[in-house]
């Protein structure tokens, strides 16, 4: 990995950083992700996709992140009443 760029999220479900690698990239957030579920890295990291972006952005790209981790499951108890 190139020098500038933090890691912002991980997980080890491929198709949820995807979600979010998508999400920033309509942000306008340039985003990789690296997938360490590749076999050589199954001792230290085992089913861990990471999700980097530059540090110029990092901020933005937590803060969508955030929004994103906090949205609503679609469960109607957790829903505000008052809409």
């Amino acid at each position: 990995m190139e020098k500038d760029w933090v890691k912002i999220f991980s997980s080890d479900r491929p198709f949820e950083a995807e979600i979010v690698k998508g999400m920033l990239l309509d942000n306008g957030v340039e985003a990789i992700l690296l997938n360490r579920q590749s076999s050589s890295y199954n001792i230290s990291l085992p089913g861990q996709v990471e999700l980097y972006v530059h540090e110029s952005q990092e901020e933005t790209a937590k803060s969508l992140v955030h929004n994103h981790n906090n949205l609503p499951t679609g469960d109607p108890s957790q829903l505000d009443d008052s809409e």
